[in-house]
């Protein structure tokens, strides 16, 4: 049986920050999917699914908006383990190529304002499930406390011995 490479990624030594999960050949293209971990694994309260899902939606529609990366975007949504998020983008990208972005993306989500995109029953299969200010809450705490703060343990997964 084929080993899933995320299954392999250290989650004892796991700090919060962002980190390139896997790239991938489609076509003749390289595509990057950043795990974007807002919580340690096994040691926090994981994000609970409202604010999780609120976030999807947020930064989801800043990202498919965004000047640059509207086109180099492939997908945005949360981890199973609700730790966090993972975000594709296309590109040979490293997890220092998209700090910006990603700074810009919390920013946004944590001061957003208003109706959450998406959140009605013609375009969402469980609209009711969303958290406002706790998305706005988690976003900022991860921003605050390690956007901010990013080192390189922040942005290269810890080895697995």
């Amino acid at each position: 049986m084929k080993k899933i490479e995320s299954f392999q990624v250290n989650h004892i030594d796991l700090k919060r920050g962002i980190y390139v999960s896997r790239k991938d050949v489609v076509g003749e293209n390289i595509v990057t999917t950043f795990d974007i971990r807002m919580k340690q694994p096994n040691r926090e309260p994981v994000i609970n699914t409202a604010e999780s899902h609120a976030i999807e939606h947020i930064g989801a529609t800043f990202l498919r908006n965004h000047s640059i990366y509207d086109s180099l975007t492939v997908y945005f949504g949360p981890m199973g383990c609700r730790t966090g998020f993972y975000v594709i983008f296309k590109g040979d990208l490293t997890s220092q190529d998209v700090v910006g972005i990603v700074k810009e993306m919390f920013q946004f989500i944590m001061n957003f304002e208003g109706d959450i995109p998406g959140a009605d029953p013609m375009s969402c299969g469980n609209y009711l499930d969303m958290n406002l200010p706790m998305a706005k809450f988690e976003a900022a705490k991860f921003y605050n406390e390690v956007l901010l703060n990013l080192t390189e343990e922040n942005l290269n997964y810890p080895s697995n011995n």
